[in-house]
């Protein structure tokens, strides 16, 4: 009987002490969209079972969760213990917040960590935008912003989001002319260059140019593709307008400054060498393709 309340003692010992392991980690939640490109471009859930891989194998006190079924969950519990909450997805009218958009709000008002990746920074003029500006303080507006394919040279910010990252470029449909709030105040440039006028060559569109656009480049004003922001409530947002092209997760700059974005978001501290990452072998970006 000694024997047996002894070994129950232990069992509830270790029990509590996984209880409170994981009550210490950070939670980070990805939600993805349902397809809607090719083959290798737009891969939502592939790329973020590649994220969520790496922040688990990481070592660090985080715990990523890739959410089984595309879009919004529906048992939306598994969000409220979120530190943070990744969404790539289509975007504008097809964006998985739309019709989510209050209960989304709730959400960020507790303080909770946004990222939105590519096409997920793109929301509709009104209700979403607005919404977008306050917890991202940033996104992709038609007739505004552009998506041209491009290679960017990036240079580091001076923010933890770049700890380890080095100087680098990658061909992808990088947005950029954001619609950022006032003053950029709250927003900190995370990826910044000058575009080439080359990435104006397309008549004017929705997402294909505009007067101001066109004038912003020509007077060499730079342009960010990726920001990071902290919002009045003490919640913070990211985004991030690359991620078309699915084989830059094997990018290990690009694929570390993400990480690192998402830690950051999770107001988690970021390793003065950024979040530690393998190189993802062809077999795993290939694994996991809508």
């Amino acid at each position: 009987m000694k024997k047996l309340i002894i070994n129950l003692c232990a069992l509830a010992g270790l029990l509590t002490g996984a209880a409170v392991e994981a009550a210490d980690k950070a939670k980070v939640v990805f939600i993805s969209g349902k397809p809607s490109h090719g083959r290798l471009a737009h891969e939502h859930r592939a790329g973020n079972m590649l994220l969520g891989k790496a922040l688990n194998e990481s070592g660090l006190p985080v715990e990523a969760v890739v959410l089984k079924d595309v879009g919004y969950p529906k048992d939306q519990s598994v969000l409220d213990d979120a530190s943070v909450i990744v969404i790539f997805c289509t975007g504008h009218g097809g964006h998985v917040l739309n019709p989510k958009l209050d209960e989304f709000d709730a959400l960020m008002k507790k303080g909770k960590g946004v990222v939105m990746i590519h096409w997920a920074t793109e929301a509709v003029k009104g209700d979403p935008g607005n919404k977008f500006l306050e917890w991202m303080g940033g996104f992709c507006d038609l007739h505004w912003s552009v998506n041209p394919h491009w290679i960017p040279n990036f240079k580091p910010q001076k923010h933890a989001i770049w700890n380890g990252v080095k100087p680098y470029s990658a061909n992808d449909e990088w947005y950029y002319h954001m619609r950022f709030v006032k003053d950029l105040e709250g927003v900190t440039p995370i990826l910044t260059d000058v575009p080439p006028a080359s990435t104006l060559k397309r008549p004017d569109g929705a997402r294909s140019g505009n007067p101001t656009v066109r004038k912003a480049v020509a007077n060499g004003e730079m342009q960010h593709v990726a920001w990071a922001y902290e919002r009045a409530d003490g919640g913070r947002g990211f985004g991030f307008t690359g991620g078309h092209v699915h084989m830059n997760w094997q990018h290990d700059d690009n694929r570390k400054l993400m990480l690192n974005a998402i830690l950051w978001t999770a107001k988690m501290k970021i390793p003065k060498e950024g979040v530690p990452s393998k190189t993802p072998t062809k077999e795993e970006m290939h694994a996991n393709l809508d």
